[in-house]
């Protein structure tokens, strides 16, 4: 004896183990069996992964400030106060002093198919006698525009240009040109000192504050001190050095 059919005269068969009944008469969302098949797969798909969380990236903090102590402190003014210096000295290295030196061009800019790039970059320079540069473009087309850059400096020069060489004479300084000269070199030593003696204001107020956190003696501060007054004398010594021998200069010429 067959099984009573259900009351609306559809036939129920189970899909595919899902206990999913189909229809097997009348219009219904699942009266196909690929649309029921579809289905039964989107629900046996396993639930989604939580989305992960936002991930944000900070600004490294420095090292000093990260591991802060007295060696780190003492070498992070060491660094910077040598920076200083090195500035000082290629600063001065720029000063027309009357001696030729590659270093008076070579850092002018020059309009290179729209870019601006040092001259360096697109001609030899090279010094030929104690008063002449010598500047040779890599490229012919280029002879125009490195005129153009010296001559619109602030250096005071003018280009004698032969076919693709173009030399530069180094004029003799008047005494009125080198005791001024002098003065700028003096003025440029003092901005320096002042920079070591920022370095040094940094440097005392890092250890203090390691004082203030009881992360250091009052010992052990006092020697760092003692420490870093040492280094901003030395440093500053390093200053006058290079202004002595750029005001020596000045007068030899």
């Amino acid at each position: 004896m067959r099984p009573p059919s259900p009351a609306n005269g559809d036939q129920a068969a189970p899909l595919g183990g899902t206990g999913i009944a189909r229809s097997t008469t009348g219009a219904g969302p699942f009266s196909h069996p690929a649309s029921a098949t579809r289905f039964a797969a989107r629900i046996q798909r396993p639930a989604a992964r939580p989305a992960r969380p936002l991930r944000y990236t900070f600004a490294p903090v420095p090292t000093l400030q990260r591991t802060m102590s007295i060696p780190n402190i003492k070498k992070d003014a060491e660094t910077r106060m040598t920076k200083s210096v090195e500035a000082l000295r290629h600063d001065l290295t720029r000063l027309r002093t009357g001696r030729a030196s590659t270093a008076l061009v070579e850092h002018l800019k020059i309009n290179y198919y729209g870019s601006d790039v040092p001259l360096s970059q697109v001609a030899n320079i090279s010094v030929s006698d104690a008063r002449t540069l010598t500047i040779t473009p890599w490229e012919k087309t280029m002879v125009g525009a490195v005129e153009k850059a010296i001559l619109g400096s602030d250096l005071g020069l003018t280009p004698t240009t032969a076919g693709t060489v173009i030399r530069i004479n180094m004029p003799a300084l008047t005494e009125q040109r080198r005791k001024e000269l002098a003065k700028h070199v003096a003025h440029e030593g003092e901005n320096a000192k002042v920079a070591v003696r920022n370095v040094r204001r940094d440097a005392m107020q890092h250890v203090k504050e390691l004082l203030k956190d009881r992360k250091v003696t009052e010992d052990e501060e006092r020697r760092a001190e003692e420490d870093i007054q040492k280094l901003t004398d030395r440093f500053v010594k390093d200053v006058d050095a290079v202004v002595k021998a750029k005001e020596q200069e000045l007068m030899q010429l």
